[in-house]
């Protein structure tokens, strides 16, 4: 029976996620064993035309890239993101509350108009095509993007948490930060990274996306009675926040 044929793409990214995906290291041999890496910018000048799994890194921020996703989608028969940029815009939507034109001027100064330029609000990728995998952070995790992609050759449905990575601390007996009077988006932010920034004494970013019954106002009221920072709250939840329900913080 023919391998899987995978293409992976790039848009609007740091293309750190493809970057993890090299730090696979010897399990790379594992997968290509099993899947036939048909296109990948990164690693390999080939190009192809068929692939049965497209593998997305990075936002939509130009018409052009909208025009491209879809064709790519047309394509493949599972499209998977890659890490925030893909999955919820990333950090590429903070510059969504601002005016275009003032954006473009101050990251290209007086090349602002060129046209290949053109900039709108940060999309992410299943704002544009239909998604049938999100593979969260940022960067990913290596080890669950491997399960994704075995799952996927088996024809079985991977598991995607929909639980906070405070589950995650406490498995591993982590501390809690907000014991400690900092900020930390365990409480409303996806598992599945093994709680790795809370675990190396780091507030949780909210990179992996939030729950879907994320409790904000829980969160809010946890910085009242903590007498804690709320703009710091708002200023930390915006990082990897999607546009949905922008008024819940």
């Amino acid at each position: 029976m023919a391998k899987p044929r995978v293409a992976i793409f790039d848009f609007a990214c740091c293309e750190g996620c493809q970057l993890q995906i090299v730090n696979l290291e010897e399990d790379i041999l594992n997968l290509i064993s099993i899947v036939d890496v048909v296109e990948w910018r990164e690693a390999m000048s080939e190009q192809s035309e068929t692939y049965d799994i497209a593998i997305i890194e990075g936002s939509i921020t130009r018409p052009s890239d909208e025009e491209r996703i879809k064709k790519i989608r047309e394509k493949a028969k599972f499209l998977i993101t890659l890490g925030s940029c893909a999955a919820t815009g990333g950090v590429n939507k903070l510059k969504n509350p601002f005016a275009m034109a003032d954006v473009r001027k101050i990251v290209y100064g007086d090349k602002s108009e060129l046209p290949m330029l053109d900039t709108y609000p940060t999309k992410a990728i299943k704002d544009v095509v239909k998604v049938d995998y999100d593979i969260n952070g940022c960067p990913i995790d290596r080890k669950e993007f491997a399960y994704i992609i075995r799952c996927l050759v088996k024809g079985r449905a991977p598991f995607i948490p929909n639980y906070p990575v405070c589950v995650e601390c406490k498995l591993r007996e982590n501390g809690c930060l907000w014991e400690k009077g900092e900020i930390c988006l365990g409480p409303v932010t996806r598992a599945g990274c093994n709680a790795r920034c809370p675990s190396n004494g780091h507030w949780c970013f909210g990179c992996r996306g939030y729950l879907k019954e994320a409790n904000f106002e829980a969160l809010k009221e946890a910085v009242t009675m903590r007498g804690l920072d709320m703009k710091q709250l708002e200023s930390r939840i915006q990082m990897f926040k999607e546009l949905e329900g922008a008024d819940r913080a």
